[in-house]
C-alpha cells in the first residue's frame, strides 16, 4: 500500500486537541487494511516528526434514523479505522496550517 493511501483525514475533536496538548497524541482516520507499522511511515513521511507508539482502533458503524414525510429513513454510516499516533518529547504537529 502506498503512503499517500493510508492517512485519509486527522480527526479534530476536543477529546483530540486535549490529547494533543498533554500527551503529544494525534488521531487520524486511516485506511482499514492499513497497519501499524504502514501508519508510523506515513506520519513520519508526512509531517516530519518522530514516531514512539501507534494505537488502532476499528470504529463500529453507527444506525441512523431520519423522519421525513415519507416516514422513517433508516440508514447505516460506515465503519472506520482510527489511529492514534503518540510522537517524540519536543515535536508537535501542526494540523491546522493548511485551515
Amino acid at each position: 500500500m502506498r503512503l499517500s493511501e493510508v492517512l485519509i483525514k486527522p480527526i479534530l475533536t476536543e477529546k483530540a486537541n486535549a490529547q494533543q496538548e498533554k500527551l503529544r497524541r494525534y488521531a487520524f482516520k486511516v485506511n482499514r487494511r492499513a497497519n501499524k507499522l504502514e501508519i508510523k511511515k506515513a506520519v513520519e513521511g508526512f509531517y516530519g516528526v518522530t514516531v514512539v507508539d501507534v494505537n488502532t482502533a476499528v470504529m463500529p458503524g453507527k444506525s441512523k434514523t431520519r423522519f421525513t414525510k415519507a416516514g422513517y429513513i433508516k440508514g447505516q454510516k460506515p465503519a472506520f479505522k482510527k489511529a492514534l499516533v503518540t510522537v517524540a518529547e519536543g515535536e508537535s504537529i501542526d494540523l491546522y496550517a493548511a485551515v
